[in-house]
């Protein structure tokens, strides 16, 4: 089973200050983590490779050179591949094109049979990109899934978070899920892995390499 996790590299909001002209954030000088919610996603992947007893796990992220160190992160934990997709061409995109941009990279990259996402960023809270990502892929997606019931090689089982609780959903796969907080508790880094991601070299894409439509990027 082949399983892709979408990560993206954001400013440790506890050091997150606000532009009060712009009311933006100001990320000079801010320290960049890994997206908390992206953490479980890499997780729950990892468990279900380990559950299952063989796959591939691949981590992708959109963004500036620097996030590299966010995929350097996922290998630590575990994840077989990482490639990141980097341009001046993907600068100022928003959740449409971010998304557009990632199943283009998706269709070049694998096969796959699911993607997980953490159900939002929190330098955006708009939760949009999974969904839109399953869009454009033209799969099912299940968003707030708290738990995994089961899974086998052609659909996944879900608790999924609703207004008044939850709810059990089943999908065929391939498929796309996006994930809260409650699904795991992610694992830290092993020492080994920690040094086999200061060797690993992250593969970078650009708009070239995916084949983007360029009025659809940035």
């Amino acid at each position: 089973m082949r399983i892709i996790v979408c990560v993206k590299q954001v400013p440790d909001t506890t050091e997150v200050k606000i532009n009060p002209e712009t009311n933006t954030l100001i990320r000079e000088g801010v320290e960049s983590i890994v997206n908390p919610f992206d953490l479980h996603a890499v997780e729950e992947a990892l468990k279900i490779k380990e559950n299952v007893g063989s796959g591939e796990v691949i981590a992708i992220s959109m963004g500036p050179p620097q996030a590299k160190d966010a995929l350097k992160e996922t290998i630590a934990m575990g994840v077989d591949k990482a490639y990141l997709l980097s341009d001046t061409e993907f600068a100022g995109a928003d959740t449409l094109a971010t998304s557009y941009t990632l199943s283009m990279a998706i269709r070049k990259i694998a096969d796959f049979d699911l993607i997980i996402c953490g159900k939002q960023a929190i330098d955006g809270d708009t939760a949009q990109v999974g969904p839109g990502l399953a869009g454009h892929l033209d799969i099912p997606q299940i968003a707030y899934v708290r738990k995994i019931e089961k899974i086998d090689k052609t659909s996944v089982m879900v608790q999924r978070i609703t207004e008044d609780g939850y709810e059990i959903i089943e999908t065929p796969l391939p498929a796309l899920l996006t994930v809260v907080k409650d699904i795991n508790i992610p694992r830290l880094p092993t020492l080994r892995g920690k040094l086999i991601s200061k060797k690993v070299e992250i593969p970078i894409l650009t708009h070239h390499d995916i084949r983007t439509d360029s009025d659809r990027i940035g």
